[in-house]
């Protein structure tokens, strides 16, 4: 019998169909808890996207689970030490999204520096000059980027800015040396607080671990230059979203301003405190969706795959 492969989230079709031809596959979205509790115990491999738990709880539902596959780069909803414990593999696709997070994080800064807006139809003279008068960008070289989180991402992005003329500064829990082996362009590194001290832009590429969450509080915010642009396309949970409306509100006048493409949690509740803050605009975690992206992710089941034939899968998390 080929053995039963449970998907619990998005896949693309062409990797699902893939699959199937090397096992049985079967869709069960991860919010229907009854049919997933009646599959898991016969399944012997589980693959996820973002929102699906793998927890120790899960885990002893799941006696002949032999790999974890995660179609994305970030492992936050997957409990690494509970699954080595249990023997379990855990896969992914860390170089996936890059291109498609690059792309997203530069039209960002387009967006806000680059005001664009279409002419009513028709348009008369008076409004044409007005739009060319009042419709005045900054250009990129005049400013400088920080970037907080120096890896794939961050390292591609910081390449992206030095060719269009931006000066980039960064900060990482690796060593400058180490970086450098890996970067072919000018960049300074540079201390935490001075990274908020000087970027007129600061776009963050952190990892899920534990000590990152509320890392730009109160405390980070008030380092911050108040005109500074702040992107989060990382992880929700790294904002504290009560101090960054509080920042928000007093940097208004001074042309601070955030982009949060991601949310603790998700979808933000009714009652998110940062819902109407003008200068705060929410995205609906779109920084991955491409095609091509989303499929380089669904290839996870390459690994799945491996794992269930018993070779070395190419990306293991463990």
């Amino acid at each position: 019998m080929k053995p039963l492969v449970i998907i619990t989230e998005h896949l693309d079709q062409v990797c699902a169909d893939w699959l199937a031809e090397r096992a049985e596959v079967v869709w069960c979205k991860h919010e229907d808890g009854a049919k997933l509790d009646e599959l898991l115990p016969r399944a012997e491999a589980l693959v996820v996207r973002t929102y699906t738990q793998v927890n120790a709880a899960l885990l002893a539902k799941a006696p002949k689970l032999k790999v974890v596959g995660r179609a994305g780069v970030g492992l936050d909803n997957v409990d690494l030490g509970a699954c080595e414990d249990r023997c379990v593999k855990v896969v992914y696709t860390p170089d996936a999204n890059t291109q498609a997070v690059v792309e997203y994080v530069t039209a960002l800064l387009l967006d806000a520096f680059r005001p664009r807006e279409a002419m009513p139809s028709p348009c008369d003279e008076k409004t044409f000059h007005a739009m060319r008068k009042t419709l005045v960008g900054t250009q990129l070289d005049q400013l400088t980027l920080g970037i907080l989180g120096f890896g794939r991402i961050g390292k591609r992005i910081g390449q992206v800015a030095i060719a269009i003329g931006m000066k980039v500064i960064a900060h990482d829990l690796l060593p400058e040396a180490e970086l450098r082996k890996l970067v072919d362009y000018p960049f300074e590194f540079v201390p935490r607080d001075e990274l908020f001290e000087r970027a007129d832009v600061l776009t963050i590429h952190v990892d899920g671990r534990a000590a990152n969450r509320n890392l730009i509080d109160g405390s980070a915010l008030s380092q911050l230059n108040s005109g500074c642009l702040l992107i989060n396309t990382s992880r929700g949970f790294v904002i504290d979203a009560p101090a960054l409306k509080r920042w928000a509100t007093h940097a208004a006048d001074k042309g601070g301003r955030a982009v949060l493409d991601v949310h603790e949690p998700e979808p933000p509740p009714a009652d998110y405190c940062l819902w109407g803050v003008p200068n705060v605009r929410l995205l609906p975690h779109l920084a991955s969706r491409t095609g091509p992206a989303m499929e380089n992710m669904s290839w996870v089941v390459r690994d799945v795959a491996a794992v269930l034939a018993g070779d070395e899968p190419r990306y293991p998390a463990i």
